[in-house]
């Protein structure tokens, strides 16, 4: 479905199963696409100044606001926002886009969705670029041979259900000083206690973490065959170095790991000319 106050040739929404996500399409429509997908706690917005960069080098982007943050896009109950559904989704966007495979980047949980995209649909996939998420096998794997499983306290909190949106939404200086404390910027956390807190979205972001085992254990082993960057910054409190290393054997086509020093989480927001690099070094 194409937005009705569109520029010719871009998308600025896109619909699926009766729901509508919002999308921020930029750059030439005849343009390579690379499709950007963010994590948690944000929107499509996060992808705003590697967009920019891309988009110079005539690269079309496209960051759909996924399940749960698009406010026509929020289901109720957690078995919507598994990760099969998540992929679906975005699934459904390349399709309506109809430009062929295109480039696919994520980062956090948009990473998550990635890795999932390219080893269910390989044949959509051009080139993989995830940023700080590893691939889910590794993940697991580190939570045994490294701090992950300390590193991941906040996933077994946000498994409780309403404590997690009394105590944000109740203590509104609750969600920004946390993510304050992993390196997002004051600015940054007021952003997303705009699009996110103060939207509404709290609940069908939360719901992503609620459904991360529903699907079961079958996309933990699952292989990647498209040319794949990893990237994984030093400064990162919430993924250790050892998902980042024991990526590489889940994917089969051509893998570079990249480490991008002294950064943390928010690469998308703080490292963007860093990752637009490795990006364009990939699809290159």
């Amino acid at each position: 479905m194409l937005g009705s106050g569109r520029l010719e040739g871009t998308m600025d929404m896109f619909s699926r199963d009766g729901l509508t996500f919002d999308v921020i399409d930029s750059g030439p429509s005849d343009g390579d696409p690379v499709i950007l997908l963010h994590g948690f706690p944000q929107t499509a917005s996060s992808w705003s100044r590697v967009s920019k960069l891309l988009t110079a080098q005539g690269f079309r982007t496209i960051a759909p606001t996924q399940r749960g943050y698009s406010p026509q896009a929020r289901p109720r109950g957690r078995r919507s926002y598994r990760t099969s559904e998540l992929t679906a989704d975005i699934v459904s966007l390349i399709e309506q886009l109809d430009q062929g495979p295109v480039h696919v980047v994520g980062h956090d949980w948009g990473a998550v969705v990635a890795w999932s995209l390219a080893s269910r649909r390989p044949e959509l996939v051009r080139s993989l670029t995830t940023v700080s998420a590893p691939h889910p096998g590794a993940f697991a794997r580190s939570m045994t041979r490294s701090r992950q499983a300390l590193m991941s306290w906040y996933m077994y909190f946000f498994q409780l259900p309403w404590l997690p949106e009394f105590t944000i939404t109740r203590a509104r200086s609750v969600l920004p000083a946390a993510l304050q404390r992993t390196g997002m910027t004051l600015d940054e956390a007021r952003v997303v206690q705009r699009e996110v807190v103060d939207s509404g979205a709290l609940t069908g972001a939360l719901n992503w973490y609620r459904a991360m085992l529903l699907d079961g254990p079958g996309g933990l082993g699952a292989k990647v065959s498209a040319p794949t960057t990893h990237v994984w910054s030093s400064g990162d409190t919430a993924l250790s170095r050892c998902g980042a290393e024991l990526t590489h054997e889940y994917v089969t086509g051509d893998f570079r790991l990249a480490i991008i020093d002294g950064a943390p989480h928010w690469l998308p927001d703080q490292r963007p000319a860093d990752l637009a690099d490795l990006i364009l070094d990939r699809i290159r």
